[in-house]
């Protein structure tokens, strides 16, 4: 995990001594022009190391191996004969395994495999996203973000809350225009900057939050960053025998990449569109998370210019925008968890006598470090390239391999998908178990904004994002897929 050094001087504003980040242009907190302050130290955003290799020893708890890499951990076992009476029947997914021993969080598979050309599924068609080296010199920090779809993307909180010490209570903006909320006098133009003092505006995506009835997001710039470059996506829907599936996508933005925000807002709604697509259809659900991480790269991808490029330059697709995805989706009693990158999801039991446990593994520098043996995990995480991811959604990606993995926990508890702007303020299962409310399951959304107030109070150097879904196992002879034979 890394940790920002508490002796080391940060600049602060000159307006309003707020400390301020590397590359800001304006401050975050009040918009001052940054333009004459002097570079503030670095700070520890999501960053890519170019060239580096993706991990080269197998997991052997999950099955995940390096792209490219042939798999030397145990085979995948097959898919029971026989669907349980009153279960969900699934078609048979390759490389899927199942166990009828219930354990405190049993896995059923690791890394999903679709099955080999020419034999997709029936109305599935596997989809290939090519991939080349990341550049991570001359990034360009500019760019807006775009909001996913307003169905399942969070509602904004509003504008932040004009300065008491300017705001004038008797100006009132002309209709169809907005005051800033600097000096309460300009105009804001279309860009979001006030035409009179030229303080930025406060964004839509700076905090966003949203319910459904068994799932919560929320998200929040932090307490550095000018500007959010997370997202997610919430949604359910209902499986070919009525029961529901929830689906939650959360996705971070590389922020040495251009556009990161508009790369993570794409990959969820794309990512959520695909499932909310594939699940009805009676498609398994971690077959349909590896075709929705599949259609988020490729929604990532389609963001990267086009123009100028040929197939002889060896670097085509420099910079383009990039960003991680970690997914979970919650249906005929199956937890299904998908990833690429180092956001992560965990499970909390609400019996908290019962062990809490990390569903991901990163694709990142101390992941690979810890996974050669070269460092403990306390000593990669320390060092500063700790979150140097290794995988990540974009044109100039590394081949894309999703991660996917089944689970079919024993006791109900929920689903915490996060990305590292909360786990680095609670790195360890024991650590994110200690702070989830202990009523997380009943009030999903409070327990989001609980967990988001972690992050800031520990000092929000990251934007913060974490779903919530609670998992309740069916009772025996419900007819889930928990339920034995």
């Amino acid at each position: 995990m890394s940790q920002m050094d508490p002796s080391a001087a940060r600049p602060t504003c000159p307006s309003c001594a707020e400390p301020l980040e590397s590359g800001d242009l304006f401050c975050g907190a009040c918009g001052y022009d940054l333009s004459a302050v002097p570079p503030p130290a670095a700070d520890h955003p999501t960053l890519v190391i170019p060239g580096a290799g993706q991990l080269d020893a197998e997991r052997a708890d999950t099955g995940q191996r390096e792209p490219g890499r042939p798999a030397t951990g145990r085979p995948a076992t097959g898919t029971p004969a026989g669907a349980v009476p009153g279960a969900v029947n699934w078609p048979t997914a390759a490389g899927t395994g199942s166990t009828q021993s219930p354990s405190e969080l049993d896995r059923l598979s690791g890394d999903f495999e679709l099955p080999a050309p020419g034999t997709p599924p029936p109305g599935q068609a596997p989809a290939a996203t090519g991939a080349v080296l990341r550049d991570a010199s001359s990034r360009d920090p500019a760019g807006h973000g775009t909001a996913g779809r307003d169905a399942v993307q969070a509602a904004s909180a509003g504008p932040a809350a004009a300065d008491p010490r300017t705001a004038d209570p008797a100006v009132v903006a002309p209709a169809g225009t907005k005051l800033c909320v600097a000096c309460r006098a300009g105009r804001v133009d279309t860009d979001g900057y006030c035409e009179n003092c030229g303080h930025a505006q406060p964004r839509e995506r700076d905090h966003m939050e949203q319910q459904l009835d068994a799932v919560a997001a929320v998200s929040d710039r932090g307490l550095r960053h000018h500007r959010n470059e997370d997202a997610f996506a919430v949604s359910s829907a209902a499986l070919p025998d009525g029961s529901p599936a929830v689906i939650a996508i959360v996705c971070d933005g590389v922020s040495s990449a251009t556009r990161p925000d508009e790369a993570s807002a794409a990959a969820a709604a794309a990512a959520n569109e695909s499932l909310l697509d594939a699940l009805p259809r009676g498609t398994h659900p971690q077959q349909a998370m590896h075709e929705a991480i599949v259609t988020a790269a490729e929604a990532v991808n389609a963001l990267a210019p086009e123009a100028g490029i040929t197939e002889h330059e060896p670097h085509r697709q420099q910079n383009a925008p990039a960003c991680t995805i970690v997914g979970a989706v919650v249906a005929g009693g199956l937890l299904v968890i998908g990833w690429v990158g180092d956001s992560r999801a965990y499970w909390v039991p609400d019996d908290r006598s019962g062990p809490p446990a990390r569903l991901t593994e990163d694709d990142s520098w101390a992941a690979q470090m810890v996974a050669a043996g070269l460092m403990n995990e306390a000593e990669a995480y320390a060092d500063q390239r700790a979150h140097a991811i290794t995988g990540w959604l974009g044109a100039d990606a590394y081949e894309l391999e999703p991660h996917t993995a089944s689970f079919k926990p024993d006791r109900p508890g929920v689903v915490v998908v996060c990305t590292d702007g909360l786990w680095n303020y609670a790195e360890g299962a024991e650590e994110m178990a200690g702070a989830v409310p202990a009523d997380a399951a009943r009030r999903p959304l409070h327990a989001a904004q609980v967990l988001v107030g972690h992050a800031l109070d520990g000092g929000g150097h990251d934007n913060v994002t974490v779903a919530l879904l609670p998992f309740a196992v069916p009772p025996p002879g419900a007819g889930s897929a928990h339920s034995t034979a």
